[in-house]
């Protein structure tokens, strides 16, 4: 892995641990660029909590790094309190069971 690599692993796991609740997505809140990120908002956005939010779109090392670092290949990916939690699926199926509000208000009280 070069130094740039590791630069932006580190920027990555900065941002994670950083940011009780942070999605890394095609966009932003306001202006999803993919139906799966813009589900994947609208889910935290029912939480009434802030979240952090990366645009991988605007950040193409990040968009590069991330799955690696994650282990996870889609976007958006999810993380609450230094964990990867998952995609859009997964974020909608949290989202409906009521899990996922029980989780961002233990991340972010």
């Amino acid at each position: 892995m070069s130094d740039s690599n590791n630069d932006v692993k580190d920027r990555i796991e900065q941002q994670i641990a950083d940011n009780p609740v942070i999605v890394y997505m095609k966009g932003t809140p306001q202006l999803p660029m993919c139906g799966f990120s813009m589900k994947t908002v609208e889910a935290l956005k029912q939480c009434n909590k802030e979240f952090a939010y990366v645009n991988i779109i605007a950040d193409p090392a990040i968009r590069e790094t991330l799955p690696a670092v994650s282990d996870w290949p889609t976007f958006p990916q999810l993380y609450v309190k230094g964990e990867l939690v998952g995609g859009c699926d997964i974020a909608m199926q949290l989202s409906e069971s009521g899990e996922l509000q029980k989780m961002i208000d233990e991340a972010a009280p």
